[in-house]
């Protein structure tokens, strides 16, 4: 070797990547940096301005509600919804996003409520207007901190108008859109049990509602018998010892004085039993005698600590013929109040899985039982107050409380078991551990509670005259969701439809002050069934409307309004003014009329392309805008569904204060940026639950990282890049058509998966291309052509002009995802004050880039590459060599088609090694072979020559040229 001490220093030859784009992207400290200059550059305004003629896409927002920061799971939506908005906008619509909040109801009023208490004041002596302007400049303060958390996850859209609930227009629209159901004669008004909180004294949603674990009293409880009739007189016979008592079972013993009526099964088998041992600790009497299902009896009697004989069968039709006495007929001190029959009747919601075969029927206080009490005529009962207490004059229980204020049991359950005792009716008692109705709001039990409310009768015939799709709300609402969306995943339309399928009448309205009142009279001292009870008049409606525009729904509870809308027209004497509030499921159900329909950035028909929401919203809010538009538009408000999973944490469990395991999108953007959590959110399968935590941040950080080094590398081999150099693709050298290939499959790739809203696909398959086909194939061939060939070659051209659409491509296929960096690749190119590669479409991609038969042959160059590079690794290890490039390998391979496309290539730049031999000459035995690739193995030769001071390439004729210590290539660029 010749001695190259005296050799000159090369390396100013080279053509290095010059670029000031870091490879540490300090995202925390400069995302801000880039939204304000975002919002400087107006870039979500000039995308209206110039996508004007385009076809629109519109998500529309599901509105969170405005009380508090934001958690992982609003991060997650919004996110979602961000990818899908500038995807959209870059494959070639309108896509246009407001983002909205939801702003009445509950918990506003709930967090207004503990304000006064721990102030000492009493919000019944606050005049309903002032109390609902603190509601309102509650719900302002936290929108404006919930937009501009929003907006630190470079989320785009129209922040400077969004929609909100409370403003003036949207509750005129929201009380308009109730009249409609006025008008149409959907709206009644009913007694029926709903499900209610004592604690927030108002009737609740079943999208309000979640279960928790709750320890409840059980009881079992004997109802005698009254009256056998004729075709029972055999069992009173059976049972003239004693008489005889069906036994009931429940978990809610503050039912029983509301009992009605006793349900059985009429295919259940049943027998009559008599107790004929006690066992220890036994409150039962020897003899007694008690009907119980066949299959329930052991555990029955177990709980009450006999044994009993089973004496006979008791059919279903004697069981009909009975007539029960209420457990607390004659008990002294009850005045009378349970002295009534109690009638045994069919049900078909009666089983024996668990209790005793019979149900306790309550009319007031359970849907199966209001039912059954509607077929039979059943009395409904106004035992229970709003509080959740008895009414006062109620005898044995007045005042006692079910539920109390701070959600723990009252003292109804024991009192109720106590007089069960003493009236000699309490078979058994226990406790049991199980899943209950809670408020998802205070996380109080709830009950079922029979209340006049405000429905909407949704099997009822509407009056509309739109009846495309169906004549009542449950009919369209079913075609639309078979007919006329589209859900993603397909999962969702078979949970909405059952949900559907079998729901009840909506309840619209809450005893609350905070929200859009029900905007309706009712005739003085008529009845709901009477004629004209409810004012239906469309000049009443207009004014109303008008005031609410001028001046929100708190015009409502002015003095002189309901005067002011009737004057001249009716009577105001005539008729009382309702105060009930709608539910906010149908302030957030209407957004599809004050945002789609009526903004002039909303959809062309009223109909969003898109709701994008978590599972949880099949029973919230794609829900409630089903039916709403299904009652006032005649159709479903979307023509596609998007649901997305819940967030968990590593471990799978899900996040909750208690357990310490939240984690706060803020923390993620001070440690890494925003775009980390983007990329998170993008590397997720988000049609089913999703993990985070710090393990899970680190490696998406690690994927970031990989990602950005490939970016640098473009950015660094383009600099001084200009049109004057760009080479045809026709005069590529192959490797570089065959990156053109790829990147004509991409292109189909990456707009078919956003089109399908695939954004794990679509990184996967750019991360996969960045860091495999890039990175480790073609940037480490072309690296040696890019910086040691001459500035002016073909070969080095047709790179650069590669890296040049690559980057193009690259930067807007990444942006919807990561909208901060790839908005730091671009402007690190192109530092234009008023550039930004989100004012882009994805560009068009020739057709003629795809080359499948080239695609084929690489595909085999590459397989035969990887047996080298792997069988030189084996020498690097082994510190046979430091570097490839000291290799020059032999290559056996046995297939033909193989050694012509390795022949007709320079192979060895391929491998990266400074020479190579081709044979097909039979295998050794001891050559290297990789056992998934069939018929090449490899022969380990070192290069022979010298070591150019250039290249590092070892060749024989280096040092045989003017430039010293160089090979022919290098001495050439040298010129």
């Amino acid at each position: 070797m010749t001695d190259t001490t005296d050799y000159p220093d090369y390396k100013d030859t080279l053509t290095l990547p010059q670029t000031e784009f870091p490879m540490r992207a300090g995202l925390p400290a400069r995302e801000p940096e880039w939204l304000a200059r975002w919002e400087r550059l107006g870039v979500y305004d000039r995308l209206r301005a110039s996508a004007e003629g385009r076809k629109p896409f519109i998500l529309h927002d599901g509105p969170p509600y405005a009380n508090g920061h934001l958690h992982i799971g609003h991060a997650l939506n919004k996110v979602l919804k961000d990818f899908i908005t500038r995807s959209q906008q870059m494959l070639g619509r309108d896509a246009r996003y407001v983002p909205g909040w939801d702003c009445h109801g509950l918990p506003i009023e709930w967090k207004i409520e503990e304000q006064y208490r721990a102030a000492g004041l009493d919000k019944d002596k606050v005049g309903i207007v002032d109390f609902r302007q603190e509601c309102r400049r509650f719900a302002e303060g936290w929108i404006d901190i919930q937009r501009e958390e929003f907006k630190r996850l470079g989320i785009t859209g129209k922040w400077d108008d969004p929609y909100l609930t409370m403003d003036y227009h949207a509750e005129a629209v929201i009380a308009d859109e109730f009249m409609k159901l006025l008008m149409n004669g959907s709206l009644y008004q009913g007694s029926k049990p709903v499900m209610w909180s004592p604690v927030e004294k108002t009737a609740l949603a079943e999208a309000e509602v979640e279960y928790h674990e709750h320890t409840s009293h059980t009881i079992w409880v004997k109802f005698p018998v009254a009256d056998y009739g004729p075709q029972a007189s055999d069992l009173s016979i059976s049972g003239k010892k004693m008489g005889v008592s069906v036994v009931i079972w429940t978990t809610t013993p503050w039912t029983i004085p509301q009992n009605r009526a006793v349900c059985f099964g009429p295919d259940i088998e049943y027998g009559l039993y008599e107790v004929s041992e006690l066992l220890d600790g036994a409150k039962e009497d020897l003899g007694a005698q008690v009907i119980l299902a066949d299959a329930l009896a052991e555990s029955a009697l177990s709980a009450a600590k006999v044994n009993a004989t089973r004496l006979r069968t008791v059919s279903a039709e004697e069981l009909a013929a009975l007539t029960l006495a209420h457990p607390f007929r004659s008990v002294q001190g009850a005045t009378g109040e349970w002295d009534f029959d109690v009638p045994m009747l069919p049900g078909d919601h009666v089983t024996d899985e668990a209790g005793t075969g019979f149900v306790h029927t309550a009319p007031s206080h359970g849907d199966d039982d209001y039912q059954i009490g509607l077929r039979h005529g059943l009395p409904m009962t106004y035992n229970v107050l709003e509080d959740g207490s008895y009414r006062a004059d109620l005898p044995l229980f007045g005042g006692e409380v079910i539920v109390k204020p701070d959600g723990k049991e009252g003292g109804a359950n024991v009192a109720v078991i106590k007089q069960l005792a003493y009236a000699g009716a309490l078979f058994a008692k226990g406790k049991l551990r199980h899943s209950y109705p809670h408020s998802w709001r205070s996380k109080a039990p709830l009950i079922y509670r029979n209340t006049a409310q405000w429905f909407a009768a949704i099997d009822k015939p509407l009056e509309d005259g739109m009846g495309t799709h169906g004549d009542t709300i449950r009919a369209r609402a079913l075609e639309s969701i078979d007919q006329l969306v589209k859900w993603t995943p397909q999962t969702g339309r078979n949970r909405l439809y059952s949900m559907i399928e079998a729901r009840p009448d909506w309840v619209l309205s809450r005893q609350r002050a905070w929200g859009v009142p029900l905007t309706c009279f009712v005739k003085t001292g008529a009845k709901p069934d009477d004629e004209g009870f409810l004012l239906r008049d469309a000049a009443v409606n207009a004014r109303i409307k008008a005031a609410f525009e001028e001046h929100g729904a708190d015009i409502w509870y002015t003095d002189g309004f309901k005067d002011r809308m009737l004057d001249g027209l009716h009577d105001p004497g005539a008729y009382t003014q309702v105060f009930d509030v709608l539910d906010v499921w149908f302030d957030s159900g209407s957004t599809h009329a004050f945002v789609l329909r009526d903004r002039d950035d909303g959809a062309p028909d009223g109909i969003a392309d898109l709701y994008l929401e978590g599972t949880d919203q099949h029973r919230g809010w794609f829900h409630s805008s089903m039916l709403q538009a299904c009652a006032t538009k005649g159709r479903a408000p979307y023509h596609g569904v998007l649901t997305h999973g819940f967030t968990l944490d590593e471990k799978g469990m899900k996040m909750s204060k208690s357990l310490g395991n939240t984690i706060a999108p803020q923390a993620v953007i001070d440690e890494y940026g925003a775009d980390i959590l983007r990329l998170w959110v993008a590397q997720s399968d988000y049609t089913a639950d999703l993990r985070i935590g710090k393990e899970i941040l680190k490696g998406v950080a690690d994927s970031y990282r990989r990602l950005r080094n490939t970016l640098r590398f473009l950015l660094g081999n383009l600099d001084g890049f200009n049109d004057a150099e760009r080479v045809n693709p026709a005069d590529m050298p192959e490797l570089e058509q065959w990156v053109l290939h790829r990147l004509a499959e991409l292109d189909i790739e990456v707009r078919k998966g956003y089109a399908a809203y695939d954004f794990q696909g679509v990184f996967q398959k750019l991360f996969t291309f960045a860091t495999t086909d890039l990175s480790a194939f073609y940037f480490d061939i072309r690296k040696d052509a890019l910086y040691c060939d001459a500035q002016g070659s073909q070969r080095r051209r047709a790179a650069r002009t590669v890296l040049d659409t690559l980057f193009h491509r690259l930067t807007t296929w990444l942006a919807p995802i990561l909208v901060f960096t790839m908005e730091d690749v671009w402007l690190s190119r192109f530092p234009c004050e008023d550039a930004s590669v989100h004012l882009q479409d994805f560009p068009d991609t020739p057709a003629d880039w795809l080359n499948m038969p080239l695609a084929q042959k690489w595909a085999g160059v590459r397989q035969a590459r990887r047996v080298v590079t792997a069988a030189l690794e084996i020498q690097r290890r082994d510190k046979v060599i430091g570097a490839s490039l000291e290799a020059a390998p032999v290559v056996h391979v046995r297939d033909e088609q193989v050694m012509a496309a390795l022949k007709s290539l320079d192979f060895a730049d391929i491998c990266i090694t400074s020479d190579i031999s081709l044979t097909a000459d039979p295998i050794p035995a001891e050559a290297f072979r990789l056992p998934e690739v069939q018929g090449i193995g490899v022969i380990f030769e070192r290069a022979e020559g010298q070591k150019c001071q250039r290249c590092w390439k070892i060749s024989p004729d280096v040092g045989t040229h003017s430039h010293p210590g160089t090979c022919a290539r290098c001495n050439s660029a040298l010129g």
